[in-house]
């Protein structure tokens, strides 16, 4: 059975997912913001009470709000990193985005793979996708676990809005495009577990998201 804990790390309130099997205890990361010493030390002290075993350390994408614990997981857990190709620029410039918002942060490892649509990953017995959705940044992707209609989500959608477009490499027509032509093809039960905020559903999006309509 497959557990996920959400925590709610760093000054932009990014939301770092863990997601583990039950039965394997296989686990992933999924956008670790951990920023502080604090925030470190609760993802840690959670994983070793639980005895998982992180597997694979994923970025939705490339802002630095999703990235600042990369190089703490890799060196901590030395899990298999993949990240999207299309945002390696962001994360070649790590330290810029840090001058831009006053943050001091350790330079990112590089990915061991890339991303794409075509890949599937597995904790335990349990199966995960991949959906590419640019447009908050040129090459986002969504974690899909279809069995149980879950979605994670990154900066694309929102309870009740969307990422924003304008920083390097948004696109407000792509962003719109992958969500309507993509995201909202999932069976309309699925939950969206987004990088920032409360969950939402499919359904919930179509029907009262003023951004979608």
């Amino acid at each position: 059975m497959i557990k996920i804990e959400k925590f709610i790390f760093n000054p932009f309130s990014e939301n770092t997912y863990l997601v583990y099997d039950e039965e394997s205890l296989d686990g992933l990361i999924i956008d670790p913001g951990c920023y502080s010493e604090d925030e470190k030390k609760l993802l840690s002290d959670f994983i070793n009470k639980n005895c998982i075993k992180i597997k694979y350390l994923i970025n939705t994408h490339c802002h630095i709000d999703h990235v600042l614990g990369n190089k703490f997981i890799k060196e901590k857990y030395g899990p298999i990193f993949l990240a999207p190709e299309k945002d390696m620029m962001l994360l070649d410039k790590l330290s810029m985005q840090s001058e831009m918002v006053d943050l001091a942060v350790d330079e990112s490892p590089k990915p061991d793979k890339f991303m794409d649509e075509g890949m599937e990953i597995f904790l335990g017995e349990e199966k995960f996708n991949f959906i590419e959705t640019p447009g908050h940044t040129p090459g986002e992707y969504c974690i899909h676990y279809a069995k149980n209609k879950i979605l994670f989500s990154g900066d694309v959608l929102f309870q009740d809005s969307i990422g924003r477009t304008d920083l390097w490499g948004g696109s407000y027509n792509q962003l719109i495009n992958s969500i309507k032509n993509k995201l909202f093809l999932l069976e309309k039960e699925t939950v969206v577990l987004p990088g920032h905020g409360d969950s939402t559903t499919i359904v919930n999006e179509m029907l009262n998201n003023d951004f979608l309509k």
